[in-house]
């Protein structure tokens, strides 16, 4: 079982930037992959990003560009830093983790791009 719990969301000026962090209960090199994923109002949760444990990122065309995902082993979390923010990035993020088969989700942080 692995719990993930998500910080760093809030409102941003388009334009701005900001980062996510996302904090495993247990260490991440037992986590096969961890990913972030976004839902926004009235839409279906769509994929950000995900890092293998290796370290290889993939990104939605959305994110090419101006988000970068992060691990950091010593501290079993994952980072999501982005910039260049729009308001169509306003959404819920989720982290996600998928360890031995199994999917685990975090409870979600806002983020808002507003002016």
């Amino acid at each position: 079982q692995v719990q993930l719990v998500e910080s760093g969301g809030g409102l941003v000026q388009p334009g701005g930037s900001l980062r996510l962090s996302c904090a495993a209960s247990t260490s991440i090199f037992s986590i096969s992959s961890m990913g972030w994923y976004r839902q926004a109002p009235g839409k279906q949760r769509e994929l950000v990003t995900t890092i293998s444990r290796g370290g290889t990122a993939n990104y939605a065309d959305s994110a090419k560009g101006r988000f970068t995902i992060s691990l950091d082993n010593a501290k079993n979390t994952v980072y999501l830093q982005m910039s260049s923010l729009k308001p169509e990035d306003t959404a819920v993020y989720y982290c996600h983790a998928l360890q031995y088969g199994l999917e685990f989700w975090g409870p979600g942080t806002q983020v808002t791009v507003s002016s």
